[in-house]
């Protein structure tokens, strides 16, 4: 052991960072920075496939963190180490005692402690758990950007990008960037949540929205890519050109807005964080009075060129309501003044919100803050009245008393809760007084008497209310409960569709190009999903319907087919091409099958029985599949056939309690066996144990409708056997069943007459 830390001290002392990046001692850091940039990209591991690529890459990265660093530069020139070791025999005795404690190799040549408690503690004050990253962090994130690093144990990696991941969050924390460090051996839930699969992972978090970062780990790509994370429309610059117009929009935004005049040629990562943090309550723009364009603002507001100046501009854009002036502006000094500034003198109540915080529920006696309240409108007709307002406002405004104003045209149903005279006011500004009660709406309030048309009367008038109300707080004797009031800053329906369409199109666009394949599968397998099922269905559907032309005749357009469980010869022989749309599954009714789909057939279903004779067969069933083919969708309606050569004896006998729609001639006349049958349409209901009955459609006869009743006799062929009523036309057959989707539509509503009989009858 003694023997294999010597050799891996004798390794480390080795490591030549200015051999590894191929520069001289004395070389600048330009030149450094180059040298790294272009071993970078040629031996970074996602673009080199040698096996050694990733530890040169290594080699290369841990080179440059020492060069690139004049102390740890320093410390190599003079020591042959950077500052991370001095020498083996500075801590060989901190080596063994580690040895006794647990198997240690030595750091210096490792860049890793196997012993987890050698590792830095730094990371602990940042370590989250799921519970507080969800109730806390993402809502924070809201208001300041988070830099979050996923690690875990036995992470090379990790342990190599820790002194510039401690360096850049000591900088970026100073500046307002919340730091995170998820610990994926004990916080595997969350960072699954997350979306790292891998350690280590680093990830920006801002508006609930995770970001990966995908470059070096580096201190200038840390900042860059906080810094991108941001809105880009969060700082506007400002010139001699546009800063008038830039000011006097204090009046559409209802915000105050903020100047910074500093040296700077791009706006600083602070005031860019600041400006993110205060969004909501200011407006923000930068001046850099090094460029040509500037002198006519820098000398209006006397502005010290050499000293970064922060300015406040409320109502008044000819001066400032407020100013700070620091050569090393702190994030502190800024929140302290931002936090003083944060709404208008007189700021509008455009939304419950501002109306919340300008206006709270009082906690306490001692607590009490009232909000005076102008009603006004817009235009020039109510201008004069409103800087009257704001003067007086000027004047008296106190911790306990803030002024805000109203547009009765905009909050219509907050200006009528409180003007109970609206008449008298109509057209006229108004004042009240009020202290909210609780957040569920319930104010107490007083209205002026007297419209407000900024006259000293009516200074007075107000000046003496307020005075009053010190020392009696009944004075607000009037009690309502106003609705959240509208916010009139939001955006159309149809903007903030547009705006969540281009950031959903955003994130799938950065996940194509930077997630790895385990993100990106459920997403692709939905893509191919769609697609194989859209082009399927195209295809199957093309060819298709090419079978089906090819197949039909082409003097008949589709036509629905039938199938039967038993087909003869003759049936088989005189069919047409049975097409494959259209399909109707008809039975024949037989000794075997009769019991199961008529005597016990399951209550509510119904069997559809055709009756038909081997001439007839063809012609009838490719009738009879058109007829009823719109009927098949119910699972309660079977359709069947029934031979008449086979089994006429069944059919006379059931006939027989149907003689009043179909009578039964006497055995004895002459022509009872040439009774023609076919045609003829048995609903039977094998549970309750009747039958609906349809007779074939006489031809000739267009206004009859069958199965009303009509005549026995009239639907019956009488000619002699031999004759065409033993082999009809087949546009006579055909006709037999016509408007038998009729009969069907009457046999579901439950109209037609149902005959029924005491049992049914065996069929042979």
């Amino acid at each position: 052991l003694l023997l294999a830390a010597l050799g891996a001290q004798a390794a480390a002392g080795d490591f030549d960072p200015y051999r590894v990046l191929g520069v001289g001692r004395s070389s600048s850091q330009a030149d450094i920075k180059k040298a790294y940039k272009r071993l970078a990209r040629e031996w970074h591991p996602d673009k080199n496939k040698d096996p050694g690529a990733e530890d040169k890459f290594i080699q290369i990265s841990k080179a440059y963190e020492i060069l690139s660093n004049e102390e740890k530069r320093a410390n190599f020139d003079r020591y042959g180490d950077a500052g991370e070791s001095q020498g083996y025999s500075q801590h060989q005795h901190r080596q063994f005692h580690h040895f006794h404690e647990g198997f240690y190799f030595d750091e210096s040549f490792f860049h890793f402690p196997f012993n987890s408690e050698r590792r830095d503690t730094s990371d602990e004050k940042y370590l989250l758990h799921f519970s507080h990253y969800v109730n806390e962090i993402v809502p924070d994130s809201f208001k300041k950007p988070y830099l979050i690093k996923i690690t875990s144990d036995w992470c090379f990696s990790c342990i190599h990008i820790e002194p510039v991941w401690k360096e850049v969050t000591q900088e970026l924390e100073a500046l307002g960037v919340g730091i995170g460090v998820v610990h994926a051996g004990y916080e595997r839930r969350l960072a699954h949540h997350l979306g790292a699969h891998s350690t280590p992972t680093l990830l920006g978090l801002i508006n609930g929205k995770i970001t990966f970062f995908h470059n070096a780990v580096i201190r200038e790509n840390l900042r860059q890519f906080v810094e991108n994370l941001l809105p880009g429309n969060l700082v506007e610059k400002i010139t001699d050109k546009n800063y008038i117009r830039f000011l006097s929009n204090w009046k559409k935004e209802n915000k105050p807005h903020v100047l910074l005049f500093d040296h700077m040629p791009v706006v600083p990562l602070l005031y860019k964080l600041t400006a993110f943090a205060y969004r909501d309550y200011l407006s923000f723009g930068y001046v850099y009075v090094g460029l040509r364009g500037t002198e006519e603002l820098s000398s209006q507001y006397n502005i010290n060129v050499y000293t970064p100046t922060m300015m406040v501009f409320k109502e008044h854009i000819d001066r400032p309501a407020d100013v700070v002036q620091a050569r090393d502006m702190k994030k502190q000094l800024i929140d302290d003044f931002l936090s003083q500034n944060k709404f208008l003198v007189v700021a509008r109540l455009a939304n419950q919100r501002l109306f919340q915080e300008l206006c709270p529920v009082k906690k306490s006696h001692r607590q009490r803050k009232h909000c005076v309240v102008l009603l006004t409108g817009e235009g020039d007709k109510f201008a004069e009245a409103y800087e009257a307002f704001l003067t007086f406002a000027v004047a008296n405004t106190k911790d306990t008393l803030k002024f805000v104003h109203v547009y009765h045209d905009r909050q219509p149903e907050f200006a009528d809760a409180l003007l109970m005279d609206e008449e008298k006011y109509r057209g006229k500004s108004a004042v009240v007084i009020l202290e909210r009660r609780n957040n569920a709406g319930k104010i107490a309030y007083k209205t002026v008497e007297e419209a407000w048309q900024g006259s000293k009367e009516d200074n007075f008038i107000l000046l003496d209310l307020l005075d009053q109300l010190r020392t009696d707080p009944g004075l607000l004797s009037s009690e309502t409960v106003l609705a959240d009031l509208n916010d009139e800053l939001a955006p159309v329906f149809l903007i903030r569709w547009l705006y969540s369409m281009l950031d959903y199109i955003s994130d799938c666009w950065d996940s194509l190009f930077h997630s790895n394949w385990r993100e990106m599968m459920p997403l692709l397998s939905l893509l191919f999903s769609a697609l194989f099922i859209l082009f399927g269905t195209v295809i199957v559907q093309a060819f298709s319907d090419s079978s089906d032309t090819r197949d039909s005749p082409p003097s008949e357009k589709e036509e629905a087919a039938t199938k039967t469980e038993k087909n003869d010869a003759s049936f088989g022989k005189e069919s047409n091409r049975i097409p494959k749309k259209g399909f109707v599954e008809v039975t024949e009714l037989t000794d075997i099958n009769y019991n199961s789909n008529l005597v016990r057939l399951r209550p509510g279903h119904m069997n559809v029985v055709l009756i038909l004779s081997n001439s007839t067969k063809t012609i009838l069933l490719q009738k009879f599949a058109l007829e009823v083919y719109t009927f098949t969708g119910s699972s309660s309606l079977h359709f069947s056939f029934l031979s008449l050569d086979k089994h006429r004896e069944w059919l006379e006998y059931l006939l027989e309690f149907a003689q009043d729609a179909a009578p039964i001639p006497n055995q004895y006349d002459k022509h009872f066996l040439e009774r023609d049958y076919t045609g003829y349409v048995l609903a039977l209901n094998g549970h309750k144990k009747y039958f609906c009955l349809f007779k074939p459609h006489r031809s000739g006869d267009e206004g009859g409708t069958p199965g009303s009743g009509e005549d026995y006799d009239s639907s019956l062929h009488t000619e002699a056997r031999g004759k065409s009523s033993c082999s009809p036309g087949s546009r006579s057959l055909k006709n037999k069943l016509h408007k038998l989707s009729f009969w069907m539509e009457r046999l579901l509503e439950g109209s037609l007459q149902r005959f029924y009989i005491p049992s049914w009858p065996a069929l042979d």
